[in-house]
C-alpha cells in the first residue's frame, strides 16, 4: 500500500514524533518501490511511474550507483532483499558498466551492451559513494570496487593544484572537454566527504573544503547565485545553454536547487572538519546560510502565479526561468533546513522544513502508486520533459534519514553508526531497532558548540 497523506499537521515539524513515524513510513514505502530496478545483466534500469522499468532508457551507471547507495542504507534499516539487490547494482558496476579497455565507467550502456562514449565525473563521483556505501554493510566486492573507483577518480578527475574535478573526457581518456562545471564538482565533494567518513581519512575531507571555499568565493561575488558553468581556467560562463535552459545536467543560469544542496554539503564540512577554527567554521556556515535564503528567495513561488513549489532554474537577477519544479530541490530543501535548524537553531529554518515537507505530500508523493512525482509544472501538474517517471529512489530516500541524523557526518556512515548504536544498547527493543531517532539541536553558538563536540 502507498503512503497515506498526513492529516496531522506535526507531522511535517521537525523534531515531533509524528514526523518521525511520518519520514520512517516515507522511507519504506520508497523501499519498497524500487525492487524492480535491477537489470538481468546487472546494474540498474530506469523506473517507470508505477515501478516498472524503462528499458529505453539503458542503463545508467549514475543511476546504478544511487540505488547501490540506498539500498545499502535499507539493509542497514533491516528491509527485505536489500543485499540482493545492492549485488544486482554492484554485478554492473564491476560488469558490463566498467571499461575494462580504458579503465573508468561508461555513462550507461543499452541493454544490448552497448556503450555510449566519454568518461564523465559526475558518473565517476557516483561510483566512489556508492561502493563506500556497500563498503560499509560489507558485500562481497565492494572494496575493491571502491578502490578501483578512487584511484581512477584522483588521476583522471582530480586536479590537486586547483583543488577541483575536471568534467568530461573522451572514451580513452586522451582528450579532456574544455567545460568545468559546479554540479559535477558538487557530487564530488558529497563522495570525499562520504570517503573521510567511511575510509577515516581526513585527504578526502580536506579535498572536499577545497572545493566548497571555491564555491563559496563565486557565490559571494554572484550575490550568492552559483556561477554552474565555467571555461577550462575555471571562468564563468554564465550564458552557457542559453539555447537549451531546462537541460537534465546542464541547465541554463543559476540552479536554486543546488544553492540549498551545497550549503548543506558546506555545513557538513564546516561541522567535520577538526583543522579549521571556530572563526572558519562560523563563516563557513553563515554562508551556507545565504547560499539557503538566497535560492528559496529566488525560487519558491515567486514565479507569475505564484504556486508552491521551487523553480528549477532563474537568471543571474533571481528571475525564473524554467518554474517546472523537480522533486530534487524539495528533498533537499528538506535535508538543509533541517541541517540549518539543528546547528543554528533558527525557527525560520524549521518553518521552512515544514513547509517544504507539506508541499512534498501535497504535491509530490504519489499516494497512489509510491515513490514520488519527479517533476511538475508551473501548476504543479505531473510532467515529463525533464524527468519522465520517476527514475530512482536517492534524493527522496535521503530526506527521510538526513533530519534524523548527525549533520557533520555523510548519511551512510551517520546511519550506521546510529544503527550500531541502537543495536549495542542493552535491552534495545523492536521499537528501537527500527530507529525512532530524536532530533538534537546545536546551541545557537555554533563555533563553541562545534569545538565541544570533537
Amino acid at each position: 500500500m502507498a503512503l497515506q497523506h498526513q492529516t496531522d499537521p506535526a507531522a511535517y515539524e521537525l523534531g515531533t514524533d509524528e514526523n518521525r513515524e511520518f519520514l520512517k513510513a516515507a522511507g519504506q514505502d520508497l523501499l519498497a518501490f524500487g525492487h524492480n530496478f535491477p537489470a538481468p545483466q546487472g546494474g540498474s534500469l530506469w523506473l517507470n511511474g508505477d515501478g516498472t522499468t524503462d528499458p529505453s532508457q539503458g542503463i545508467q551507471t549514475w543511476i546504478t550507483c544511487r540505488m547501490a547507495h540506498v539500498y545499502s542504507m535499507g539493509a542497514m534499516l533491516g528491509h527485505p532483499g536489500s543485499e540482493e539487490l545492492v549485488d544486482a547494482a554492484l554485478k554492473g558496476l564491476t560488469g558490463p558498466l566498467k571499461d575494462k579497455e580504458n579503465g573508468g565507467w561508461y555513462p550507461q550502456i543499452a541493454v544490448d551492451g552497448t556503450p555510449d562514449p566519454g568518461k564523465i565525473c559526475y558518473t565517476h563521483a557516483f561510483v566512489m559513494l556508492a561502493a563506500s556505501s556497500a563498503t560499509l554493510i560489507g558485500r562481497p566486492g565492494a572494496k575493491e570496487l571502491l578502490d578501483e573507483a578512487i584511484e581512477t577518480f584522483l588521476k583522471r578527475f582530480w586536479n590537486e593544484d586547483e583543488g577541483l574535478a575536471v568534467d568530461t573526457w573522451n572514451t580513452e581518456f586522451t582528450e579532456l572537454d574544455p567545460y568545468r562545471g559546479v554540479n559535477a564538482n558538487m557530487h564530488t565533494t558529497e563522495a570525499f566527504l562520504a570517503l573521510a567518513d567511511v575510509l577515516k581519512d581526513e585527504t578526502f575531507r580536506q579535498r572536499a573544503g577545497r572545493i566548497a571555499r571555491h564555491v563559496v568565493e563565486w557565490a559571494e561575488k554572484n550575490e550568492w547565485r552559483i556561477p554552474e558553468h565555467f571555461t577550462s581556467e575555471w571562468v564563468p560562463d554564465l550564458e552557457y545553454n542559453a539555447d537549451n535552459k531546462d537541460d537534465q545536467f546542464k541547465p541554463y543560469g543559476a540552479t536554486p536547487g543546488h544553492g540549498i544542496e551545497w550549503a548543506r554539503l558546506i555545513t557538513q564540512y564546516a561541522l567535520s572538519d577538526k583543522t579549521i577554527d571556530p572563526a572558519e567554521k562560523q563563516r563557513l556556515i553563515d554562508a551556507a546560510e545565504k547560499l539557503f535564503d538566497r535560492a528559496v528567495a529566488d525560487g519558491w513561488a515567486s514565479c507569475e502565479g505564484g504556486k508552491p513549489g521551487i523553480a528549477y532554474t532563474t537568471d543571474w537577477s533571481g528571475r525564473p526561468v524554467v518554474t517546472d519544479r523537480m522533486h530534487w530541490t524539495l528533498a533537499e530543501g528538506v535535508n538543509t533546513s533541517a541541517t540549518l535548524e539543528k546547528v543554528t537553531g533558527k525557527r525560520e529554518y524549521g518553518e521552512w522544513y515544514a513547509r517544504f515537507w507539506q508541499y512534498i505530500d501535497d504535491s509530490l508523493i504519489d499516494h497512489e502508486l509510491g515513490s514520488w512525482f519527479h517533476q511538475l509544472d508551473l501548476n504543479n501538474k505531473v510532467i515529463g520533459t525533464v524527468w519522465p517517471g520517476k527514475s530512482d529512489l536517492y534524493h527522496a530516500f535521503q530526506a527521510t534519514l538526513i533530519p534524523r541524523l548527525d549533520p557533520s557526518v555523510s548519511v551512510a556512515p551517520a546511519l550506521k553508526a546510529r544503527v550500531d548504536g541502537i543495536n549495542a544498547t542493552p535491552g534495545a527493543n523492536a521499537t528501537a531497532r527500527q530507529l525512532r531517532f530524536d532530533v538534537g539541536r546545536f546551541p545557537v553558538n555554533v563555533a563553541l558548540a562545534i569545538m565541544s563536540c570533537m
